[in-house]
């Protein structure tokens, strides 16, 4: 089954879930409790920490839930803020989520230094709850945005050619599955 955020990042083939890590939650566990999917798949669109590049799409079976405050030591959690269903050796661009969008370029540098390469709002939770109910899942991503000053205007700037770029990818890689 093939996920997406909603409100303004639907897609023809994806049943939207809510935005953020809560609501995602709610609707992703819902879904898994009256008809669980064999697989779920979410798209959408992320900020990158500063690797990748505009209009990249990014692959990924790997989250994090990692929030600016811990950067600087000035937070902690006893959670376990990682999550992945890769079953590869194929190393990951790890997605962190949080219901906040980065905007400190000099603060989020620190992310790439711990492997995080771009967030998400979504994807911890997507993972989380498919962890959960033993559902195999993933993501792919189209970078709108870097996490500074302008992410908000960028993101908006370059939404609609993101969503556009991520659903020819998607179409393509179903037809590739589809096909073998």
């Amino acid at each position: 089954m093939i996920i997406c955020a909603g409100n303004s990042e639907n897609f023809s083939f994806a049943t939207p879930m809510g935005v953020g890590l809560i609501e995602s939650a709610i609707n992703i566990t819902r879904l898994c409790l009256f008809d669980k999917p064999e697989f779920l798949l979410f798209v959408g669109t992320a900020g990158s920490y500063g690797d990748s590049k505009l209009f990249d799409i990014i692959e990924s079976k790997t989250a994090a839930n990692i929030e600016l405050s811990f950067l600087n030591s000035d937070a902690y959690t006893p959670l376990d803020n990682v999550v992945t269903t890769n079953t590869t050796n194929k190393k990951d661009i790890v997605v962190n989520s949080s219901n906040y969008i980065s905007t400190n370029a000099a603060l989020t540098k620190k992310f790439l230094k711990l492997g995080i390469g771009i967030e998400n709002m979504e994807f911890f939770s997507v993972l989380k709850v498919a962890q959960e109910f033993n559902i195999p899942a993933g993501g792919v991503f189209c970078i709108t945005n870097y996490t500074n000053k302008t992410a908000h205007e960028d993101f908006l700037k370059n939404h609609e050619k993101a969503k556009e770029l991520l659903e020819i990818h998607v179409k393509n890689r179903i037809k590739e599955l589809t096909s073998k």
